[in-house]
């Protein structure tokens, strides 16, 4: 499909409000957009609250001094993303400790100043988050646009139409992950007002998201790879993660020392949580090996292999990131490198 686009020409906006308006279609919500990647449209979504249809608002940001520029956030919810809240213009109103968070917190922060507020839904489950259910209200009531960072929270497939139907005003979600679309794409689902204010803060306008062009094969790529996902068997694939992750259990519990557990991911930054993962561990002092050994290893090995690690449950084999198969290239691997150490 991306092939194909690229052998014609096409009026890029146009292009980009018809596919979106397929992917509404495809997904049963109001509004959809496509972006370059969630952080894009985390960015386009917050510009889109402080300046709605306004062109002169669209225009001055990230300079939103005197607007209704205050994005709310939990605590527990700060990472690494919070930089695109600023970079859509908004000012960061920091709610919650780490350990607590208290709704009456949520509802004093919230005044004339407050453009929306922003929820990553990987950090619901940290002891200092508040329910995410509980924040939709509060801003209901309130009248507040609740954004969601949803872009590795599929599967379940469930998760496009969720957190909408729970209320949120718009979702950001990746289309490189599971979707298995185009690795610089992403989709904003929500609100058709909110939405057309998130298409004029992007290219091709002279706004803040001019950068984030989304060019006519990622587009069509994106629609094409979730017309695909739609229709596969999300019960097969997760039969097969299970057989995968299985495997390696069984082959790598025989070596000496090794610890092999299945389990599932852990919140926060473990997503999506409902994929099966091999965990191992062992003494590293026995083995003469420690978990960034193992990883350098692994990573500069032929083939490279990369793996994550755990402060209590050492290394992990994703089948998320794993092609039928591929498996045993990794078993083998980490039998190999054991060996050397002297656990066979």
């Amino acid at each position: 499909a991306m092939k194909e686009a690229s052998m014609h020409f096409v009026e890029l906006e146009e292009l980009l409000t018809k596919a979106s308006q397929r992917v509404a279609d495809m997904l049963g919500v109001e509004a959809a957009y496509i972006t370059s990647g969630a952080s894009a449209g985390i960015v386009l979504s917050v510009a889109a609250c402080i300046t709605g249809d306004d062109p002169e608002k669209i225009r001055r940001i990230p300079n939103t001094e005197g607007l209704e520029n205050e994005i709310i956030l939990l605590k527990t919810h700060f990472s690494h993303y919070e930089q695109q809240v600023r970079a859509g213009g908004g000012r960061i109103v920091e709610i919650g400790q780490n350990k607590y968070s208290h709704l009456w917190e949520l509802e004093r922060a919230i005044n004339e100043r407050t453009a929306g507020i922003l929820y990553f839904v990987e950090s619901e489950e940290m002891r200092g988050s508040l329910p995410l259910v509980d924040v939709i209200k509060v801003a209901k009531e309130k009248n507040i646009p609740v954004l969601v960072d949803a872009a590795a929270e599929i599967p379940p497939v469930e998760n496009l139409t969720k957190f909408l139907e729970m209320g949120a005003d718009l979702v950001q979600f990746s289309g490189g992950k599971d979707i298995r679309g185009p690795q610089a794409s992403g989709l904003i689902l929500g609100r058709k007002d909110l939405i057309k204010a998130c298409a004029l803060n992007s290219n091709p306008h002279s706004a803040i998201g001019r950068p984030f062009k989304v060019d006519k094969e990622t587009i069509v790529g994106l629609v094409k790879a979730l017309e695909l996902y739609l229709e596969q068997d999300f019960e097969e694939e997760m039969n097969q993660w299970h057989k995968q992750t299985d495997y390696v259990v069984k082959e790598l519990s025989g070596i000496p020392g090794l610890t092999v557990q299945k389990g599932l991911g852990e919140s926060p930054g473990i997503q999506p949580e409902c994929i099966p993962r091999a965990y191992i561990t062992w003494d590293e002092a026995k083995l003469g090996l420690t978990k960034d050994e193992l990883v350098e290893l692994l990573k500069t090995g032929e083939p490279g292999i990369a793996v994550s690690t755990f402060p209590l449950r050492g290394i992990d084999v994703n089948p998320h990131m794993l092609n039928p198969g591929e498996e045993v290239i990794v078993v083998n691997r980490i039998k190999e490198i054991f060996s050397q150490k002297g656990a066979s």
